[in-house]
């Protein structure tokens, strides 16, 4: 049964084999009723042929190694992807004609070729893919495929496997950023239990395996006879919360264009900066779910933040203010939220002004949705704010965000003597 279904389907999967076939047999029927010699001949030709070139085009896939190398799997939008394949053949036939095809959804990597390979020949080549827009990517596998020239067969092998790249969206380095700073409860001093070594030590604990021994409390382990090691504390400082609107109904255009891009660039670089101030930085975001990173420090805390940012996409349903709403628990007045958007609507700005009211530190960044092709203005929503006394930035479709961010883009407030957000041109 099995054979007479792979009869069946042979004449789909290999229509040239069926027709050239079809042709010789016609051939030798009519060599036969004609006894015309050269019809007998094209008919041995063709049966003979085939064969032929099935088997040419079997050794010509066999015996061969592809080694593929992925230099990097995280990168920042903008930088190239490089990577190298090797193909190498066993076989003392050459073998020609070899299309190469390194798969990937990654727009611009462009490396489907056409190899030819000597008696046991090496064939080697780099690439360098720009990336051009941030995501999650997948690369690979190498695929090798030989076929004939009159397309009779097609073989192919695969080597390696599907990779996945993601690239991080741009985070400019910002000179100088201000935000209103937090009220800090008690004496002035607000600390948390973390993972990472510090000079504040908040107690002692028994040792578990996998603790470092840099860690050890000496002289508590010679008291009491058991390994002891310290327990640290974040230094006091506030918490930076930042919040990035990604509600599909308020975003406006497309890439570079859009309003998506430019805010995730914001908070990429609002969190750098603190970030590199080594301050504890928390995001919040809502596209095609909830995703809240608690605020930590470090190199590795702002990887995890790049990642979230790397797959935000502007499509969910939650307004700004719902957000704000609900996750008012994790806001105290040991913390300073900025909101990111580019919502014309005021019932944000009056959500920020709630949290004011409870002693949070609240700043945004509104991105002026008319620049970015937007039908309504954002004079109304900013007015709210600036009434409010909300710290706001405004970024316009194409503003350098290193000037636009700046502390020293506005005038000093002559009550505090702290700068002011940079006032919009609306």
């Amino acid at each position: 049964m099995r054979w007479l279904a792979w009869l069946a389907a042979a004449p789909l999967r290999r229509p040239n084999v069926t027709i050239a076939i079809g042709v010789a047999l016609l051939c030798l029927a009519m060599g036969v009723a004609t006894g015309f010699w050269l019809l007998f001949r094209l008919s041995y030709v063709i049966l003979i042929g085939v064969p032929i070139l099935y088997l040419w085009n079997r050794s010509m896939i066999r015996n061969i190694e592809v080694d593929v190398l992925r230099r990097d799997r995280r990168v920042t939008r903008g930088s190239n992807l490089e990577g190298r394949v090797l193909i190498r053949s066993g076989s003392r036939l050459p073998k020609i004609w070899l299309e190469v095809e390194d798969a990937s959804n990654l727009s611009g990597h462009f490396t489907n070729r056409v190899v030819t390979l000597g008696s046991r020949g090496v064939d080697v080549w780099r690439y360098e893919t720009p990336t051009l827009r941030r995501g999650l990517y997948t690369m690979g596998p190498v695929t090798i495929t030989s076929a004939d020239p009159f397309g009779f067969f097609r073989m192919s092998r695969t080597f390696g496997e599907e990779v996945e790249v993601l690239v991080y969206p741009n985070a400019p380095e910002l000179p100088g950023l201000y935000l209103p700073p937090a009220s800090l409860p008690g004496d002035g001093r607000f600390r948390r239990r973390t993972h990472n070594v510090t000079p504040n030590v908040a107690g002692i604990r028994a040792y578990e395996p996998g603790d470092s021994f840099s860690r050890v409390h000496w002289p508590a382990t010679a008291r009491t006879g058991n390994l002891m090691v310290k327990l640290f504390e974040l230094d006091p400082a506030s918490d930076v919360w930042v919040l990035l609107d990604l509600q599909e109904d308020v975003h406006i255009g497309e890439d570079d264009d859009g309003t998506e891009e430019t805010a995730v660039m914001v908070a990429a670089s609002i969190a750098r900066y603190f970030i590199a101030a080594n301050r504890s930085v928390g995001l919040i975001a809502y596209g095609d779910d909830l995703r809240v990173d608690e605020p930590e420090r470090g190199a590795n805390h702002y990887t995890r933040i790049l990642e979230t940012l790397a797959l935000a996409r502007s499509v969910g349903e939650v307004p700004l203010d719902h957000l704000l709403l609900e996750e008012q628990r994790n806001f105290g007045r040991h913390t300073t939220v900025v909101a990111i958007t580019p919502s014309p609507d005021d019932a944000w700005a009056l959500a920020l002004m709630s949290l004011a009211s409870r002693g949070v530190k609240v700043a945004a960044v509104l991105l002026e949705g008319e620049t970015f092709g937007s039908e309504r203005s954002s004079l109304d929503v900013y007015g709210t704010l600036t009434a409010g006394g909300v710290y706001t930035y405004t970024v316009k479709h194409g503003d350098d965000l290193v000037h636009v961010l700046s502390a020293s883009a506005g005038a000093s407030n002559p009550e505090t003597g702290a700068p002011t957000g940079p006032v919009a041109p609306l």
